[in-house]
């Protein structure tokens, strides 16, 4: 029994790192441009099928070219759509991003078509793993490892660099960066290029592990605002605390009481709201 529970829990760390990357792009659109976006599951779709549009073509390296690809989205995005939001009311951020992430998974479904496309990690990351009791493929360990240097390359990026910290401040006083005779357009454009790198990265690990369709987007986007609700509003500890705690509720939830596994985050959200309701790190 020990033995199962363990090995659910390291499957729910692997599902809850995929929530932290999804959420922390999420939460750095919200924190610094005090947007509700809810394009960003689509753009998770994207990496998805770009990946299993790459690989074929140019081979595993060419996964390289998956987050580069959606940050180029998210450049577009913003200079086209997302910026004419800025300053305005939040209602109208959400109907735009919610009309944006439709208008994306209908262009999945034209290129890709409707159906599921079946995709398999590389065959050296195929078989298991086994530390002590935990059993663990070894693609789960790969995308354990790899969320976590992502996580703390962003980390560095943004306590360590100066964008990082004009992020940081703009999060809590727009205004005043642009004050300090910083380039705030730019920054945006560079904020919402880096949140669907993000997101995309995300669709790319989450590949082999999910199927790949046009409703992943969905499957996505839920779970992030929740973790998003947990944490707090703006915080990125509280990203990466809430998606682990989502990843472990859900996966020992799946085992051990399938029939609730979709309401699980749902319950826990509620909880954590009911003892602290602006989130586990949120501000007063």
């Amino acid at each position: 029994m020990l033995e199962l529970v363990l090995s659910q829990i390291a499957n729910g760390l692997v599902l809850g790192f995929l929530y932290v990357l999804i959420a922390i792009g999420l939460s750095i659109i919200f924190g610094m441009l005090g947007i509700v976006n809810f394009a960003h599951g689509a753009i998770f779709a994207l990496g998805a099928y770009f990946a299993v549009t790459i690989v074929p073509v140019l081979g595993w390296w060419g996964l390289l070219l998956v987050p580069v690809a959606t940050a180029a989205l998210g450049v577009v995005f913003e200079i086209t759509l997302i910026r004419r939001l800025y300053g305005k009311e939040p209602l109208f951020g959400l109907i735009v991003t919610f009309g944006l992430a439709l208008l994306i998974e209908a262009l999945i479904k034209f290129i890709w078509g409707p159906s599921g496309r079946p995709f398999s990690p590389p065959e050296f990351l195929q078989g298991f793993v086994e530390i002590g009791p935990v059993l663990l493929t070894k693609y789960r360990m790969a995308v354990i490892v790899c969320t976590i240097a992502i996580l703390l390359a962003l980390w560095y990026l943004l306590v360590r660099t100066p964008f990082g910290r004009i992020i940081r401040a703009g999060s809590e006083d727009r205004e005043m960066v642009g004050l300090l005779g910083i380039n705030v357009p730019r920054v945006f454009v560079g904020v919402v290029a880096l949140s669907c790198c993000l997101a995309g990265t995300a669709g790319m690990l989450a590949a082999p592990l999910w199927t790949v369709a046009p409703s992943m987007a969905a499957s996505a986007i839920m779970p992030a605002f929740v973790i998003v609700t947990i944490g707090g509003l703006g915080s990125y500890m509280g990203a990466i605390v809430a998606g682990l705690m989502v990843g472990i509720v859900t996966a020992l939830t799946i085992q051990f009481w399938p029939a609730a596994a979709g309401a699980s985050m749902y319950a826990l959200m509620a909880l954590v709201l009911l003892i602290r309701p602006r989130g586990l790190f949120g501000d007063r």
